[in-house]
């Protein structure tokens, strides 16, 4: 069983080390999650405040609940430092954070714990409770301990730390008239009436019902005039996103044939599904077929079919895709790499509605609803002959453009939410989320891949998180894999850009004057317009701008160019 050891200056140096701030995003930070700094008078007056709308009792459950909240926060730092240093070394951090926090002055009087028994015992003394004395500066000397929100810390803290329910009880209190306040903490089987326990985990009803009504009215206004509600498997609220979804309902009620444009990974499939089962077709079959992914001596007998020994190989007949999808939607995804021999009979299937299998003479009737996607540009392939222009019209009678995954952030913590509980559940992990900074990370990286990299980048966070934790950065990105470096996030949470040569290069030349920030704006935005030959709305969502602030900022290097030019040639 570990021994109470004297905590040294230099365990709270090295806790005051990971407390990080960044003037420049007015953010502080305490390892991977973002702290605040409270005016303690502000928060004593919030205190009083819902102490005196939700009455004593209430509040002294939502203020345990908010303390065993931050407790169990913190627990998460003394797991990390718990893989160098001894178990009650490593459990003496969540006192060190308490003093450090600015709450109040914690010293150990006895302490006993055994992690691997289960056992634990734990005396403190405590100096200086902000919320003792505030308590008594209010309501005067109080009847029972007042100390709610520093008493919920310890339990959740230890109970954390201790991976079994600890239940503290405040012997003596400041805000009973007493000098200074004492805590014991054991397990909660072992105290004779543990009922206290409850306010962790029992919402008061009041609380309960001001919770649902603000949930119901939230949930009222969002989903006042829109249709119905979304697929189990689609998430999104963002703008763009509602704005393509939309276009699918008028679509489902006809046969009009539906082209999905979109960057790759954006969830086209998911979107042609959506449409086949809102029309009269979803009792019948969905047939997926990636063009990309066929070989092109193959593709006309994979869509039309085939017959016996129509060519070497063919030694059964076999129907094609069309005709298994016969009665419901065939998805063509990838239409833009569809040979042009195979563009010619797809042309004559969806005009005629029959088709003929390759090696056969015999004509067959086909009703099928196609749905084509692509992520190429189909009007710049038929202006270079590589896709014919009466296809192209035939299927961009009903067009839905599918925003890339960068131009909806109010998206991304939905989706990482979804995919963190399936992952969670696939391999069998008990995780409590993203740490602040891998929410930040998420919300700030381009996602060049989309949904389909945020998911697969979700699983591998899933994977290498230990149960019971929450995902960091490091979890989500890979160095090697080249993800990181991108946006890499320094210890303040922000943008780090000394990760790599070219950006240290980069960093370097600014920093010994050979270029101005001015100068490495103008070439970023040069170079974006550039690769997005002139397309302004291609060049600023390769910036993470929007199309009036890239065109701002060209106007601006225009007139400051043109400025320079008049100067040097001496123009007033």
């Amino acid at each position: 069983m570990s021994k109470l050891r004297v905590v040294t200056r230099a365990d709270s140096d090295d806790l005051r080390a990971r407390v990080h701030f960044c003037a420049e995003t007015g953010q502080i930070w305490l390892h991977e999650h973002r702290m605040l700094l409270v005016h303690a008078e502000a928060q004593a007056s919030l205190r009083k405040e819902l102490i005196d709308t939700l009455g004593m009792e209430r509040a002294q459950g939502l203020f345990m609940r908010m303390g065993y909240a931050a407790g169990v926060r913190d627990a998460e730092l003394a797991r990390v430092r718990a893989q160098n240093l001894s178990d009650i070394e490593a459990f003496m951090t969540g006192p060190q954070l308490h003093t450090l926090e600015g709450i109040v002055r914690v010293t150990p009087v006895k302490l006993e714990l055994d992690r691997a028994a289960g056992h634990f015992y734990g005396e403190f003394l405590w100096e200086n409770s902000w919320e003792g004395q505030w308590h008594r500066h209010y309501y005067g000397i109080h009847s029972e301990p007042v100390c709610w929100t520093q008493i919920g810390y310890a339990c959740g803290y230890t109970s954390a730390f201790m991976g079994r329910p600890i239940l503290y009880r405040e012997v003596e209190c400041v805000g009973m008239g007493q000098n200074n306040c004492r805590i014991v903490g054991k397990p909660v089987e072992e105290w004779d009436d543990a009922s206290e326990y409850r306010h962790f985990s029992n919402r008061e009803p009041i609380a309960d019902q001001l919770l649902e009504l603000q949930t119901e009215v939230v949930q009222l206004r969002s989903t006042l005039g829109e249709m119905e509600k979304l697929p189990a498997d689609m998430v999104g609220n963002s703008p763009g996103f509602r704005s393509a979804y939309n276009l699918l309902k008028p679509a489902a009620g006809s046969n009009i044939s539906v082209l999905l444009l979109g960057e790759t990974g954006v969830g086209k499939e998911l979107f042609a599904r959506a449409l086949h089962d809102m029309g009269a077709r979803r009792e019948r079959p969905f047939v997926a077929v990636n063009c990309a992914a066929m070989p092109p001596d193959l593709v006309e007998s994979e869509l039309f079919g085939v017959e016996r020994g129509a060519f070497t190989g063919a030694l059964v007949s076999r129907p094609g895709r069309f005709e298994r999808a016969d009665g419901g939607t065939l998805f063509l995804d990838e239409i833009g790499d569809l040979p042009l021999a195979a563009q010619g009979k797809l042309l004559r299937v969806l005009q005629e509605g029959e088709l003929e299998r390759l090696g056969d003479q015999k004509t067959r009737r086909i009703n099928v609803r196609l749905v084509a996607a692509t992520a190429a540009d189909l009007q710049q392939r038929v202006k270079d002959g590589r896709f014919r222009p009466d296809l192209y019209y035939r299927l961009n009678a009903y067009q839905i453009e599918i925003p890339p995954l960068r131009e909806r952030k109010e998206d991304v913590s939905p989706l990482a939410k979804g995919f963190l509980a399936k992952y969670a559940a696939i391999h069998g992990k008990k995780l409590r989320g993203f740490t602040d900074k891998a929410k930040r990370a998420l919300l700030t990286y381009p996602w060049p891949g989309n949904i389909r990299e945020l998911q697969n980048m979700i699983e591998r966070g899933v994977i290498l998180a230990p149960s019971g934790t929450r995902i960091e950065v490091d979890h989500l990105f890979s160095c090697s894999s080249g993800q990181a470096p991108e946006f890499g996030l320094d210890v303040n949470g922000s943008l780090d850009l000394n990760r790599g040569d070219t950006a240290q290069r980069l960093c370097e030349a600014v920093f010994n004057g050979v270029l101005t920030l001015d100068q490495v704006e103008a070439m970023l935005l040069e170079t974006a317009v550039d690769k997005a030959r002139g397309n302004l709305s291609s060049a600023a969502r390769m910036l993470g701008l929007t199309r009036p602030q890239i065109a701002y900022r060209l106007k601006r290097l225009h007139e400051e160019t043109q400025g320079r030019t008049e100067a040097a040639a001496g123009k007033p």
